[in-house]
């Protein structure tokens, strides 16, 4: 779908006239509408693969958000004029797409920003909130299977192979054995549906705003899966792009004080964390590169965050899995509100 189509969608199913712009994104065909007023809008046309009850998921848990959190700047859904959350359309190349519309959350995304400590504290807390907010929320699709479910990280092994550096492709084979190893542990921590994709290019932020983050997007990965994932996510989007040694986790430690001030993790949990961040570089870096080869006309953006990996992998296999364990163990797990 191009610019001109999510243009013509929007005015036929949504009464709103306007202009549409483009998203990169990996799957999803996305559109910031601006309507004539200036109010804006995310118009989404999925892939013509994706599945309808996956879909679903993501929307119950926005209108879910909506009433368990009001204040959590969340997109909400915007019903079409049939009152539909979504719907069938069959676009200009004769594929069917599910189409579905957001509010649009102003703000800078987290990647184009200069975080201070505070900032990263809150954005800390926006996830903790965000955790405790989904803690009842089911769906009968929330235990489907996502790669980027880091609890699944053994079935990439097969990725392997397309890793043509024979350095990088042993790297990694390390980094899935380390996961093997606390897996076990992994498996028996709690489990409840999560964002599971708190990268910096899904936190929208406003310096001016005294919580710093406007907006938290993008709940395609959403997922019932493990807390500890969840902060180890969000904590390896914050680790330095350039190789360096000294205050490796200093900007993931600001975050982890913020969440601890609002949500409180087990020791256990603690002492996985460090490891799935690892394991999250380590998927990173098998599907990215799996994607980039089967579309390579997106592998720029599919590979804008997979180059720092390596160093990022390489300082962690530099230290023993006991030490990596212990690297957080002394945080503060105590909740403050």
């Amino acid at each position: 779908m191009n610019e001109a189509e999510a243009v013509r969608v929007a005015q036929s199913y949504y009464g709103i006239e306007g202009r549409a712009t483009r998203f990169a994104t990996e799957k999803d065909d996305t559109f910031r509408i601006t309507a004539m007023d200036g109010t804006r809008f995310v118009l989404k046309a999925a892939n013509p693969a994706e599945q309808l009850a996956e879909l679903d998921l993501q929307l119950k848990l926005l209108h879910h958000l909506a009433v368990t959190a009001p204040s959590l700047p969340v997109p909400r859904v915007v019903t079409n004029m049939a009152g539909e959350d979504q719907f069938r359309y069959l676009d200009d190349a004769g594929q069917q797409r599910q189409i579905r519309m957001m509010t649009y959350l102003e703000g800078q995304p987290l990647s184009e920003v200069d975080s201070t400590r505070s900032g990263r504290q809150e954005v800390g807390k926006a996830l903790a909130r965000l955790r405790l907010a989904m803690a009842d929320f089911k769906h009968p699709a929330d235990s489907r299977v996502i790669a980027w479910d880091v609890k699944h990280l053994l079935t990439l092994e097969c990725f392997l192979d397309e890793i043509a550096d024979p350095g990088r492709r042993r790297q990694l084979a390390a980094g899935m054995a380390r996961f093997a190893a606390i897996q076990p542990l992994l498996m028996a921590s709690r489990m409840q549906v999560l964002h599971n994709d708190f990268s910096k290019s899904n936190i929208v932020v406003d310096q001016a705003l005294p919580t710093f983050v406007s907006g938290v997007i993008d709940f395609g990965d959403a997922v019932r899966t493990s807390v500890a994932i969840d902060v180890s996510t969000a904590m390896l989007n914050q680790l330095p792009r350039e190789r360096q040694d000294h205050g490796f986790l200093a900007h993931s430690r600001d975050l982890l004080e913020g969440y601890l001030s609002v949500a409180e993790l087990t020791d256990g949990e603690l002492g996985l964390i460090p490891h799935l961040v690892m394991s999250r570089v380590v998927a990173r870096a098998l599907l990215s590169t799996s994607l980039a080869n089967a579309v390579p006309e997106n592998a720029t953006y599919l590979l804008r965050n997979t180059e720092q990996g390596w160093h990022q992998l390489d300082w962690f296999l530099k230290r023993s899995e006991a030490e990596v364990s212990d690297l957080l163990i002394n945080a503060n797990a105590t909740p403050q509100s």
